[in-house]
C-alpha cells in the first residue's frame, strides 16, 4: 500500500493556516476539526511550515497563556519532512519513527501539498495490509 492509496481511501483535504494566525486560533481548528497538525501556508499549495498539538504545548509550557497570543510563524517548524504519492507504509513508518513525527504532508511532482497522513493513517493501512496477508495465508492453508 502506499500514499496514493491511503489518499484515496481518506481523501486528500488539507487543513491549513496562515503564519499570521495565533496559536489560539491553531488550538480551537484543531479541537474543532479533531486533527492534531496544520499545515501553514498561505495559498493551500507551498508549505511554509507546520503546526502541531506538540509546538503548542512546548510554547505555552515555556511562556503560559500569554504563547497563545503568538503568531503561528514563531512557533511552526520550517524544515518540513514530506512524503509523495508513490511513498510506501514502510518508508512512512521509518520517517515517522526516525524524524519522531506524527504527520507528513503529501507533495505532487511539482512540491506543492496533495495531502496528508498522520501515522494513524499508516497504523490503519499496515493493518489492512496485515489482515489481507492473514487471510491469504488462511486461504492458502485451507487450500482454497
Amino acid at each position: 500500500m502506499n500514499v496514493q492509496s491511503i489518499l484515496g481511501s481518506k481523501g486528500s483535504a488539507v487543513e491549513t493556516v496562515a503564519q499570521t494566525a495565533t496559536l489560539f486560533d491553531v488550538a480551537r481548528q484543531l479541537g474543532e476539526r479533531k486533527i492534531g497538525a496544520l499545515v501553514v501556508s498561505g495559498d493551500g499549495r507551498a508549505i511554509e511550515g507546520i503546526v502541531s498539538e506538540r509546538d503548542i504545548v512546548r510554547a505555552t509550557a515555556g511562556a503560559g497563556a500569554e504563547a497563545l497570543e503568538r503568531p503561528v510563524g514563531s512557533v511552526m517548524s520550517t524544515d518540513v519532512i514530506t512524503c509523495s504519492c508513490g511513498d510506501g507504509v514502510d518508508r512512512l513508518m521509518s520517517l515517522m519513527t526516525e524524524r519522531r513525527i506524527r504527520h507528513l504532508p503529501v507533495v505532487d511532482d511539482d512540491g506543492h501539498l496533495a495531502g496528508i497522513i498522520s501515522i494513524g493513517d499508516v497504523v490503519k493501512a499496515r493493518l489492512a495490509e496485515l489482515e489481507h496477508e492473514n487471510e491469504a495465508l488462511t486461504q492458502y492453508i485451507s487450500g482454497h
